[in-house]
Order: structure tokens, then C-alpha cells, then sequence
């Protein structure tokens, strides 16, 4: 190797990383010109580019100047398959996408629709192309992965908007009194044992959590009943973690610790209190033993207890649900639920950005179903109805040695 040869390799090792495929072929056109009489032969053995590529770059040297951005002509590179097919993203379309775009004969309009299967059905229509470039070009179309959204209520009920106005209002009025309003609901029932529960958590590289192939309730551990209380204006959870059944006498239970044991210390003064709770389950608002047990909870607090019912099928929009139970279900992901101390240990770490606090206990008391109330019971309650709807807003009033 001659020392000019030398000397433009160690210069272009040092350089031409740093530059891109155009910028490239410049200097080392340069060069060789600058070499004269065989420099095309020098620069392209001291800089690896072959003999054609540094020819193009002479040619490039003396032609249009381009933008610093720009690596190839106007109209250069390899084409792009939409260019040269120019019926594949059609045909894409309709096999992603069967119902709308007016195909139901897609072959894949009832199976998975993976980009292997895509690939596969589109090269069985002459397309050539992988199944790589598939998940390339519904990007390109704006598809993305997906789950299923719940966002479906049914049939709504005509007063829907108006008993969420209604509930609002309320809310408002007693939180500006500094007066304490809760949401109530019961979680998701949980297997207690080492069952596999959603999400995921970071562990080390091929250890997962071992845990049962089949969720058969373990009639030793039994399973947890979270019903939950949550504070809105202090952004505090209570989840008394009950053994036995979910009725309305667990539910105002769960309430009446609340209230005992977090409630009257940061409410001294309270002689109201406000409670939103879903339609259905243990604090519906067509139980008996729900009013008759709300009612005998207001005589021994001395609290004159309203109750505004969200209206049927609209659950998700209890403050409950979004506020304690996403962050409880967040907090304990990919957590097996092995014991109940476990889950009370769980719970009761919950926390999240906006402050949120939570206290958890066990509840081994039984609450067995079927207890029933009469109309005639119920009517004999101090409960005012209030005007609008009132079978799902009522206030239950203290016996007259409270008052």
C-alpha cells in the first residue's frame, strides 16, 4: 500500500462513519480526484467503496446540488410495495376489516386476523409480501392492536343524565358543608390461594410465579369479599375483606366500621352523611334489608344518612370504581392471592399519584342469605323519599333520640 493510500484510509476511518450514504461517495470522489491519474483505483481500496460507486460519486460531484437531508435523487431507492401493487392495501383492508368494507365472504372474517395469517391469505390473492410488512402497512393504515371496549350500556333509562345531574348536585352541596360523602360498592369476589391472578410483575428472566392450573375454590382458604367505602372528599379507602356471603347486612357493616373507625374522627361535627351506590347487589335500591339496615345504621350514629342510587346498568360511573378499585387491582397485579392477610396487606399498601390512601381489615362474622323484610317493615321506617325519583334518593332519619 503506497503512503497516499495509507494516509486516505486512516482519514477515511476516521470520517466516514459519521457520514451517510451520499455524503459518503462526495468525499471519496473528492479524494480520488484530488489523487489524479488512477485515484479512482486508490480511494475505492483505501476506503472499501467499489470502483462504480466512486465513478457515481464523480458524476455527482459535477452534477445538482442537492439538500443535506436528501441521500438519493428524486425518485430513487427501492420502490414501495404499495407502489407496485397498487391493489394490496385494498385487499388488506378487506381482510382486517370484512364488515365495513362490504365483504362478507372474507376468508378471514370469522379467524384470527395475526399478520402471519394476513400474509398468508393475501399471497393466496397474488400479493407478494411478509408478514413484517403486514404489521408495516396497517400502521400506515392507522390499525393498531385493540381489545375489547366496554363501552355498551344497553338500554338506557330515560332519566339516566338527569339522575347523574341529581347526584352531582348533591354531592357538591354536602362536600361544600365539609359534610363526609362515600361511594360504596363491592369488588370482585377472589379466590384465596395460589391461583393466577392478571397482570404482570417484573421478576427474573424465566422464573414466572408458580402458581394452580385450575381455579377450584380451596375450601380451607375460602374466598375474600372486598367491599369497599371510599371517602371522595379526602381521597381515603376502608375495604372490610369479608368470608362469607355478600348481603345488605355486610355491606352497611362494612359502612358502620367505616364510620367507627376512620369517619367520625375527621367529621366531629357531622350530622349528615351522603352515600352513592350502584342499582344491584347488596345496596340495591329494591332491598329491604338494605333500608331496614342503612335505617338502623342512622338511629346508632345519630346521622341522617341520603342514599342516591346510580341509575341501573351504570356502575362504572361510581367514584368507587375508578378511584379505590382500579388502584387496589393496579397495585396487586400478577400478586397470587395466598392468603387473607396477603390480601389485607395488599390493600392496605394501596397508593397512587393523586394521594390516595387506603385501610384494610378482615371480616370473619357470617352473614347468611335470605333474611328477609317486609313491605309493612319498611314502612315503618323514618325514610323521606325525596321527590325526584324517589325509589333511588330517600334519607334515612335517626330515631327521635338522636334528634
Amino acid at each position: 500500500m503506497s503512503d497516499v493510500e495509507s494516509s486516505l484510509a486512516e482519514k477515511f476511518a476516521l470520517v466516514l462513519p459519521h457520514l451517510n450514504e451520499r455524503q459518503r461517495r462526495l468525499v471519496v470522489a473528492a479524494e480520488a480526484r484530488a489523487v489524479g491519474r488512477g485515484g479512482v483505483s486508490v480511494a475505492s481500496r483505501a476506503s472499501g467503496l467499489s470502483r462504480p460507486t466512486v465513478y457515481k460519486g464523480l458524476a455527482e460531484l459535477d452534477g445538482e446540488v442537492f439538500g443535506p437531508d436528501r441521500v438519493r435523487a428524486p425518485g430513487g431507492g427501492r420502490k414501495k410495495v404499495a407502489d407496485t401493487d397498487p391493489r394490496l392495501l385494498a385487499d388488506l383492508e378487506r381482510l382486517v376489516d370484512p364488515a365495513t368494507r362490504g365483504d362478507p365472504t372474507s376468508p378471514l372474517r370469522w379467524t384470527t386476523k395475526s399478520t402471519r395469517t394476513l400474509a398468508e391469505a393475501l399471497a393466496g390473492m397474488g400479493h407478494a409480501v411478509s408478514h413484517m410488512r403486514v404489521g408495516e402497512l396497517l400502521h400506515e393504515l392507522r390499525y393498531s392492536l385493540q381489545a375489547n371496549a366496554k363501552v355498551i350500556e344497553g338500554r338506557q333509562h330515560p332519566d339516566r343524565d338527569a339522575q347523574f345531574g341529581y347526584i352531582n348536585t348533591r354531592v357538591r352541596a354536602f362536600l361544600r358543608r365539609h359534610d363526609p360523602v362515600i361511594s360504596v360498592d363491592c369488588k370482585k369476589k377472589e379466590l384465596v390461594g395460589n391461583y393466577a391472578n392478571a397482570g404482570q410483575q417484573w421478576r427474573p428472566h424465566g422464573e414466572p410465579e408458580r402458581v394452580k392450573v385450575h381455579d377450584f375454590k380451596d375450601k380451607a382458604l375460602g374466598k375474600a369479599v372486598p367491599y369497599g367505602v371510599y371517602d371522595l372528599g379526602r381521597n381515603h379507602g376502608w375495604v372490610e375483606v369479608g368470608v362469607d356471603h355478600e348481603t345488605a347486612t355486610f355491606a352497611v357493616a362494612a359502612i358502620r366500621a367505616w364510620w367507627y373507625g376512620d369517619g367520625i374522627g375527621a367529621y366531629p361535627q357531622a350530622k349528615r352523611l351522603l352515600v352513592t351506590a350502584d342499582a344491584g347487589g347488596a345496596n340495591s335500591y329494591r332491598s329491604r334489608l338494605w333500608k331496614k339496615e342503612m335505617a338502623t345504621l342512622a338511629t346508632g350514629t345519630g346521622l341522617a344518612i341520603t342514599v342516591c342510587h346510580f341509575p341501573p346498568g351504570t356502575s362504572k360511573w361510581n367514584r368507587i370504581e375508578h378511584r379505590l378499585f382500579a388502584a387496589i387491582s393496579t397495585n396487586w397485579r400478577g400478586q397470587p392471592l395466598t392468603s387473607h392477610e396477603v390480601i389485607i396487606n395488599l390493600i392496605g399498601a394501596t397508593t397512587n399519584s393523586s394521594g390516595l390512601t387506603v385501610h384494610a381489615e378482615l371480616d370473619t362474622h357470617a352473614y347468611p342469605k335470605g333474611t328477609e323484610v317486609s313491605s309493612e317493615e319498611v314502612d315503618a321506617l323514618a325514610i323521606t323519599r325525596h321527590k325526584f325519583h324517589p325509589e333511588w334518593n330517600y334519607t334515612l332519619q335517626p330515631s327521635q333520640r338522636h334528634r
